[in-house]
């Protein structure tokens, strides 16, 4: 097993309700991420699937420091994050870079390219030397597939995937470890998804590289990741190796979620068995007692009210599941 470059421990991030014109008051809290535990080993992807508000952009933006958890640690490489504080920080941050959701907003317009990728250096200026910087910006340039000639231009006279290559870009200046892929792809077309996705695998494999790799499309995930981990109103229910995740999922939730993937052969589509949940998401300011899936699972019973289930391996999941009555279900898929 290779080395663990990034672990969380029970992370929790609540953001406060707050009341009132003049005088405000905490009425109550939103508990977007609530006790996530994950491990992050060296030269693997870890997916992160789950739907809309569940919590993967606010984790997202824990380990990468824009967010400062309520509790819970975040070790990288032995600093914990939620801890350090000012230069430490700075230098624990350099370990860690993150590719931004939308190629449209994420880079200054104002910027040119070599500005854009070489800014990394100005904030830490001892990891290239001065007179190396624009040499260093066109190698980076070069590495995700442009052309280093360009790098004079600004981002409007890039497409959207090529702008996604500068983000990249910016991401690698300060050789990191671990990158964490906000949704990278959700915002591009499909036949330029599938470029940008070749490129993070290539660079994974040069230059050794850990994914933590957010997104809702779950074929996008199954053909990055090594492990998964599904998530559902801020916390994780099921993890595992891609193939038990995908081909015999346990947790309720990852079963519905993978019941609703369009199969394009017809042939196929009779035999899955679409599973339709009821109801709505509940607020993560007034979850469910108990188990959080249970105002939504056709499982539930008396005791996922009562007693929140941990995520562990169980007689009927060989993975971990927070689930009392997880049992594995296998999923046709347009390939079998």
């Amino acid at each position: 097993m290779a080395e663990v470059v990034l672990e969380t421990r029970d992370l929790v991030k609540y953001f406060p309700i707050m009341r009132g014109i003049v005088f405000k008051r905490r009425v109550g809290e939103v508990k977007a991420v609530d006790g996530v535990s994950i491990t992050l080993h060296r030269g693997e992807t870890l997916g992160v699937v789950g739907e809309s508000g569940c919590g993967k952009s606010t984790l997202a933006k824990l380990l990468i420091g824009l967010e400062r958890p309520t509790s819970g640690s975040i070790m990288v490489r032995g600093v914990d994050m939620a801890r350090v504080r000012g230069a430490a920080l700075r230098r624990a941050r350099r370990n860690i870079q993150m590719v931004m959701q939308d190629p449209y907003t994420s880079l200054n317009p104002r910027m040119t390219v070599r500005d854009i990728v070489g800014e990394p250096f100005e904030i830490h200026p001892d990891v290239v030397p001065k007179n190396r910087r624009a040499a260093r910006v066109a190698e980076l340039i070069e590495l995700v597939g442009l052309n280093p000639d360009h790098i004079n231009r600004y981002p409007h006279q890039f497409s959207g995937g090529q702008r996604q290559r500068i983000g990249i870009a910016r991401a690698l200046a300060l050789n990191p470890e671990i990158i964490i892929c906000d949704e990278p792809v959700s915002a591009l077309d499909v036949s330029i998804q599938a470029q940008v996705m070749n490129l993070l695998d290539n660079l994974q494999k040069e230059l050794g590289l850990a994914y933590i790799f957010i997104a809702h499309d779950l074929s996008v995930v199954r053909h990055i990741s090594d492990r998964v981990a599904v998530m559902y109103l801020g916390k994780v229910v099921e993890t595992g190796d891609e193939s038990q995740i995908y081909d015999h999922p346990t947790h309720p939730y990852t079963q519905a979620l993978l019941s609703a993937v369009p199969v394009p052969d017809p042939t196929l589509r009779g035999l899955r068995d679409q599973i339709v949940l009821e109801g709505d998401v509940p607020s993560p300011a007034n979850p469910p007692s108990g188990c959080r899936f249970r105002t939504r699972c056709w499982k539930a019973q008396e005791i996922c009210a009562k007693e929140e289930p941990a995520l562990v391996e169980r007689p009927g999941s060989p993975h971990p599941s927070a689930c009392h009555f997880a049992e594995e279900r296998d999923v046709v898929h347009a390939a079998d």
